[in-house]
């Protein structure tokens, strides 16, 4: 008989209206709006999607992050961020958007100054995406109760000052379509969570700042960036 060693449970996201949503793994993809591939010296015509992953326990609900320790440049990054009720493998579009259980607005936070060293050396970045709280999200709205549309507009601003402004019909991979190119890559699980890139205009953070990200229907997501400790 097996015998469970540790206690453990999934790092979970509300539901708008009720409920809870369990995270089994975040995905994320770069370089999915034109002009964002272009600011970070890209060039958006060219290969596949950029896929990475973020560690579930990223992710979370908070008011407050916390700046990361050994860090110089923390960039924001306002994403519409996916989580699948099915999964799957080699999924068409039509199959992956059937997975969709809803939407959600979120921040892939990056540590600019962490990654640029770590590309430069040839190193892995993932300490530059994968610190605590990296993955601020608002709540979850349920595809049920609808979903945002390619007319939807993409915002982020900081301390009430736009920094991050398009439409979502500017993603260069749509989402059915980014999920049935992961699915080529990885099987999709009930879950997951997946990032779809981010718009032009990521800039930094300092303590103090206060971010709200907003698409179209979907609950805002509001945080403030704390100098030490969060709730």
């Amino acid at each position: 008989m097996s015998v469970r060693v540790i206690e453990w449970s999934p790092r979970e996201l509300i539901v708008a209206g009720g409920g809870i949503f369990p995270v089994r793994h975040a995905w994320c993809v770069g370089r999915n709006y034109a002009e964002h591939a272009r600011e970070m010296g890209a060039d958006p015509r060219a290969g596949s999607p950029v896929f990475f992953s973020k560690p579930a326990t990223a992710l979370g609900n908070d008011r407050t992050v916390r700046y990361p320790d050994r860090t110089e440049s923390l960039h924001h990054e306002v994403e519409l961020v996916v989580l699948l009720k099915a999964g799957g493998r080699h999924l068409q579009p039509e199959q992956a958007g059937n997975c969709i259980y809803g939407h959600a607005v979120g921040v892939d936070l990056t540590r600019r100054d962490v990654q640029t060293r770590a590309k430069q050396a040839g190193h892995p970045w993932e300490m530059s995406k994968g610190f605590d709280q990296s993955g601020p999200v608002g709540a979850v709205l349920p595809l049920s109760q609808g979903g945002p549309v390619a007319d939807d507009v993409i915002e982020l601003q900081v301390n009430g000052m736009v920094r991050q402004q398009a439409v979502l019909g500017d993603m260069i991979w749509p989402v059915a379509e980014l999920l049935a190119r992961l699915s080529e890559e990885v099987t999709l699980y009930p879950g997951d969570v997946i990032f779809t890139g981010t718009p032009a205009g990521v800039d930094s953070l300092v303590p103090d700042d206060r971010v709200t990200a907003r698409i179209g229907p979907l609950p805002e997501l509001s945080f403030t960036v704390h100098a030490g400790g969060h709730d």
